[in-house]
């Protein structure tokens, strides 16, 4: 990380990090007093994102069907496959609460995010101690996309909305397989809201 002064604040984004074992040993040693921004949405839907972006890349890969199941017939789900394993929250926290307090994590929520962006902003500003700056005014939203744009980036006149690999049409996913995943993930899910103090509101 590069040095910050006093009065600066030093980000970086690695969505991987919150999944990955050694991350919060790593960054403990690096800096005990760094505070963490986790953004998390529906891991149902997060799993057909996940699998809607690799289908882009790789058009040949099996059903994501096939791939949540070990088994079909019993209903078992593949939890080995990262696109599931992700969403289970509540276990990634477990090991991050190993080293960090709860008070130094902020969850963010996707879905909001999208309906009230300048709400969620909000409260990083406010968890990362800054002047809340960035308000609705900065935003209108993109009927095409399905997400909020910026009415303008930083040091440019035009608007700044999501690049082209977000907001993809997600493929039909038989309900029974939703459904199977709602059942699989709600238990995680209520403990995640315990752990978190925040009922994310995702069944």
């Amino acid at each position: 990380m590069p040095k910050t002064l006093e009065g600066q604040i030093t980000m970086e984004k690695t969505p991987s990090y919150f999944v990955t074992r050694e991350a919060p040993a790593r960054i403990y040693a690096m800096s005990r007093s760094t505070k963490l921004i986790v953004v998390v949405r529906d891991p149902v839907t997060r799993a057909i994102s996940d699998y809607t972006q690799t289908l882009s890349k790789k058009p040949d890969i099996p059903t994501f069907e096939s791939l949540t199941f070990k088994n079909r017939t019993t209903g078992l789900i593949d939890t080995s496959w990262s696109a599931i394993q992700i969403g289970i929250y509540a276990k990634h926290l477990d090991n991050w609460l190993q080293y960090f307090p709860m008070n130094q994590i902020l969850f963010v929520s996707g879905e909001r995010l999208i309906s009230d962006p300048a709400g969620e902003l909000g409260r990083v500003q406010d968890f990362l101690g800054l002047k809340r700056i960035i308000t609705d005014k900065h935003f209108y939203f993109n009927q095409t996309k399905g997400f909020p744009c910026l009415k303008k980036a930083e040091g440019s006149s035009k608007p700044h909305c999501l690049g082209k690999t977000k907001g993809r049409t997600h493929p039909n996913i038989d309900p029974e397989v939703v459904q199977r995943l709602r059942d699989f993930y709600r238990p995680f899910n209520m403990k995640f809201y315990q752990m978190t103090g925040h009922n994310f509101g995702w069944d």
